[in-house]
């Protein structure tokens, strides 16, 4: 694994890529099917109610509150990963239809953005599972895990887009993985940041709830616009250009 990273760390590969897997899980988050039911997820994830969080409460259980969001965010952090991780291990072997997957993959990326956008309607309807067997620090894994499996329109366009990525420069097992973490890491941190100061927390996003027709529609173009370089090859260029910027830094540091 760390062989792995240093070369893909001087390829300049992950320095495109990266910071693209990171963002899109910061707008999952900041969408409408995780900020409104930001409290629902912390109270199922530490076991203090809906009336125990409005009161206060959080402030005084920071550690439970803590602990809680952070085995939330592991349960779904797992399933991106193994997901990610599937999806790269078949990713080598598409390469030899090179071309004719990557236009697919841009094409299809470009209908996830616009589903993300909701310019796609019939497509936002929400398979997620609903039913929660129990709640509390116990099941905050099992909870984090059933939040990531199944369709959503704010989850499934943005992962999508990751598992993309994985196939734009050559996909592997262990790429794919870690893309997917990395993903997971940038959904999952708002989620450990808002149970430290859930009060503060809940206050600033109400911005966000005001203004989230804004968000979707910025990251439905965000997803957009990746479909679009991998279709016109300007991703490969991006590439291209971070390893060459990667290569003088190098050179420089040297």
């Amino acid at each position: 694994m760390g062989e792995w990273f240093r070369e893909q760390a001087f390829s300049g590969a992950l320095g495109v890529a990266v910071p693209v897997a990171f963002v899109a899980g910061l707008i999952s988050f900041f969408s409408p099917c995780v900020i409104p039911l930001l409290p629902g997820y912390l109270s199922y994830a530490t076991g203090l109610s809906g009336a125990q969080l409005a009161s206060g409460e959080a402030a005084r259980r920071r550690g439970r509150m803590v602990l809680g969001a952070m085995l939330f965010v592991l349960g779904f952090a797992v399933v991106f990963v193994v997901a990610g991780t599937a999806f790269g291990g078949l990713a080598g072997p598409l390469q030899r239809w090179g071309d004719t997957v990557t236009v697919v993959l841009g094409v299809l990326l470009v209908v996830l953005g616009l589903v993300f956008a909701g310019v796609v309607p019939w497509l936002q309807r929400d398979w997620r599972i609903h039913k929660i067997p129990a709640v509390g620090l116990g099941a905050a894994p099992l909870i984090g895990a059933m939040f990531a499996i199944g369709w959503t329109p704010c989850i499934g366009p943005t992962f999508g887009a990751i598992l993309n990525l994985t196939y734009a420069e050559g996909g592997t097992a262990v790429r794919g993985g870690f893309l997917a973490l990395v993903y997971a890491l940038g959904l999952g941190l708002p989620f450990v940041a808002a149970a430290f100061a859930y009060e503060r927390t809940i206050g600033a996003l109400r911005w966000v709830r005001r203004h989230q027709v804004l968000v979707m529609r910025v990251g439905g173009f965000f997803l957009v616009a990746i479909g679009v370089l991998m279709l016109t090859g300007w991703w490969d260029h991006l590439v291209q250009w971070a390893q060459l910027q990667t290569v003088e830094f190098g050179e420089t540091a040297v």
